[in-house]
């Protein structure tokens, strides 16, 4: 199955794309984020994002989606530019017909490195170490949406052993 991660923000937005065989990392497709000049007029921000996605979804035709849901902010004007931004990823995941799941930080942590509370270090170690990958996945953002991504897988394994189990 192959899944986009995508960690939702109006500068930057991460995301990774990441085939999976039950359990297993198959491959790490890509990674990166998708960064806005702070200059530009909000919707010309947005623009860029949902055109940006789209292109990445159109090339790497990912089965589902994780995204970050945005659950508590300290800053309500930060909060709103992080809604707008996952608006329009959610809208241009609609668009191109990604089915989608939702996973707070605390889900992705808990997955990741087995404690939600886990730091920003931990998780880009955990992700690094999960992926085979050479050094630290980076920024942060990519390394969160490469977490979102194989949390999602792992939430649809079990779910599907869970199913198993209640039919027997």
């Amino acid at each position: 199955m192959r899944i986009v991660g995508i960690d939702p923000g109006l500068a930057t937005t991460g995301w990774a794309v990441v085939d999976f065989e039950g359990r297993e990392i198959l491959e790490v497709l890509d990674y990166g984020v998708i960064k806005t000049k702070k200059n530009l007029d909000i919707g010309v921000r947005l623009s860029e994002i949902y055109s940006d996605l789209s292109e990445i979804l159109k090339e790497f035709k990912p089965e589902v989606a994780s995204v970050e849901l945005l659950i508590f902010c300290n800053n309500a004007k930060t909060a709103m530019k992080v809604g707008e931004a996952r608006g329009v990823v959610l809208l241009a995941l609609s668009n191109c017909g990604v089915e989608t799941y939702d996973y707070t930080p605390l889900q992705v942590k808990s997955s990741i490195c087995g404690y939600g509370k886990a730091n920003k270090k931990q998780v880009q170690e955990n992700v690094q170490r999960m992926c085979n990958l050479s050094s630290l996945p980076e920024p942060d953002d990519a390394a969160d949406a490469l977490a979102l991504a194989i949390c999602c897988n792992d939430s649809i394994v079990l779910n599907k052993v869970s199913n198993l189990k209640n039919i027997c």
